[in-house]
């Protein structure tokens, strides 16, 4: 069966948010607990991630108008929300008018259960016995209670996949989400498998408002992977590069 891919593919990480910044300070500070007020999914940006998501706006603005994103795909999580909302007014991208967006609950950041709001510290010493689970099992498939592995995450992925080629075939389609989102994707479109996306991931975090991009290869009938964590745009404006794991997180293997 023939897969109508759009002809552009843009998946870009929600810039820097103040869960990142209280997540860095605990850790710094050998802290169990992140101190920040917010819900996850109300966490918001930082003054540097909305200068982030500006800067990106104005990469995207740079394009001629025939090469920019013509579908806006967002996380409902505050932070990604924010960044795609900064991105389209610095581009002069109207929703509505010039491209359609939409909210998708599929693209919202990895559930984290009874570890959300842990550091790294806070969870050996709060929940050793899954500390020592998620060593054993790996984090593609370590589930802790109340939340999700990479894996279910890719499973929520796969039907967003298969509306975006239902849906979207031959447009230019932009993903505003998170970053073990970003990772999950790549899982999905290039067909890695446990150990490949796991390599890529111990590789470092996926630094904010970076650009993951792919094109549509008509001859092979797929998309072929363009850009990798792709900065240039933060680089050029002066927006300082930040890459630190979302939070809540869990320690890497």
């Amino acid at each position: 069966m023939k897969v109508e891919w759009p002809s552009v593919l843009w998946i870009a990480r929600h810039g820097q948010s103040a869960g990142n910044v209280a997540r860095d300070a605990a850790e710094a500070a050998g802290l169990a607990l992140i101190d920040i007020e917010f819900r996850d999914i109300d966490t918001p940006l930082s003054d540097l991630g909305m200068e982030q998501s500006r800067a990106l706006g104005r990469w995207f603005a740079q394009l001629p108008a025939n090469e920019r994103p013509e579908v806006v795909l967002c996380s409902p999580y505050i932070r990604a929300r924010d960044t795609a909302r900064l991105l389209l007014e610095t581009a002069g991208m109207q929703p509505g008018k010039h491209v359609r967006m939409r909210m998708d609950e599929r693209l919202r950041e990895k559930e984290f259960g009874v570890l959300d709001r842990l550091t790294r510290f806070g969870i050996k010493e709060k929940y050793p016995d899954l500390d020592h689970q998620r060593g054993h099992v790996g984090k593609f498939y370590f589930r802790p209670p109340g939340g999700e592995s990479w894996c279910d995450v890719i499973l929520r992925l796969r039907s967003l996949t298969e509306m975006i080629t239902r849906e979207h075939a031959n447009e230019r389609v932009l993903v505003v989400a998170h970053q073990v989102i970003v990772n999950c994707m790549r899982y999905l479109i290039e067909n890695l498998d446990e150990a490949q996306i796991l390599a890529i991931d111990k590789m470092g975090d996926v630094p904010n408002c970076a650009i993951t991009s792919y094109r549509r290869d008509h001859a092979a009938d797929a998309l072929a992977l363009d850009l990798v964590n792709f900065i240039a745009p933060l680089q050029q404006s002066g927006a300082p590069v930040t890459a630190a794991p979302d939070v809540p997180a869990a320690p890497k293997p």
